[in-house]
């Protein structure tokens, strides 16, 4: 997949020759190709609005998404889109310049949802929950327009971790991002591919890569976010026992309904002994 040849897209020119880096590249790339066939995200003949921030996530997605469609992995038909959401100082040029001279087909979309959230969210409250309703909301309209079946997003193994432990300590339920989702109107599917890849490997990547990354000034200039100290503590965790994010990630994709605790996901009242149990017993 990864030959020196001539035959490689815009995307990728400049990628270091080094071998760690095509480690790392292909590990990227079959993780996603991974999470695509695990969860069933492929219709043959789709098109996907796959959803560019300028960050190293989404840097790494389309990058993941562009490579498996240029080896025929991936028959569907992606375009990429970024919503500018008028936050002042956005380099607006980027991303076009960026996506036009990679040759990827592309959508830029301006709406200054910035101005509703100042104005609505009040001083020392996060931005986050309207700030990502407001865009979720503009993404589902721009794939309808554009006759897209899903909206794919460049969430990782690390954003749904910590979605689990903020889900575990300030929601009480056990519910995560999952990789696959149906909107509420029943007309869009919502696709994570990047579910299984590291945080670490993506900022690597995109790093190595010179993509011009955009930082998000609005939610990352909020400090003591609950979604921050999740990310500390799981830092913590993973320099005391190096590879615990894994263990706990795999843990998510081996629930045991009958060794938790909601009688709608097991019949706790329904299990009894067996007949021949109770027979042997009175013998």
């Amino acid at each position: 997949m990864l030959d020196d040849t001539d035959d490689i897209h815009p995307l990728f020119n400049g990628a270091p020759k080094t071998a760690e880096f095509k480690k790392l590249r292909k590990r990227i790339i079959r993780e996603a190709r991974e999470a695509i066939e695990r969860y069933g995200m492929i219709e043959r003949g789709a098109r996907w609005l796959v959803c560019l921030s300028g960050g190293k996530d989404s840097y790494t997605l389309l990058a993941a998404l562009v490579e498996l469609q240029w080896r025929g992995l991936l028959p569907v038909d992606l375009l990429a889109c970024n919503l500018d959401q008028g936050q002042p100082g956005f380099p607006a040029t980027v991303l076009p310049e960026f996506l036009k001279r990679m040759g990827v087909p592309h959508r830029i979309e301006y709406q200054d949802t910035y101005s509703i959230v100042m104005d609505k969210v009040p001083q020392g409250r996060t931005y986050c929950a309207l700030c990502s309703r407001l865009r979720r909301g503009n993404l589902y309209r721009i794939a309808r327009e554009e006759s897209c079946s899903a909206v794919v997003l460049g969430h990782h193994r690390d954003d749904i971790l910590e979605t689990f432990f903020l889900n575990l300590f300030h929601g009480g339920k056990l519910a995560t991002m999952p990789p696959k989702l149906l909107n509420d109107d029943g007309d869009l599917l919502v696709y994570r591919p990047l579910a299984h890849v590291a945080e670490t490997d993506c900022d690597r990547f995109a790093r190595a890569m010179g993509y011009p990354i955009i930082p998000c000034d609005l939610c990352g200039s909020q400090d003591g976010l609950q979604r921050q100290a999740i990310k500390q503590m799981l830092d913590r965790w993973e320099t005391a026992s190096p590879g615990r994010r894994q263990k706990m990630f795999s843990a998510l994709m081996s629930a045991r309904p009958s060794h938790l605790l909601d009688p709608d996901l097991f019949d706790f009242a329904g299990l009894t002994r067996s007949v021949a149990f109770e027979q042997n017993s009175n013998d």
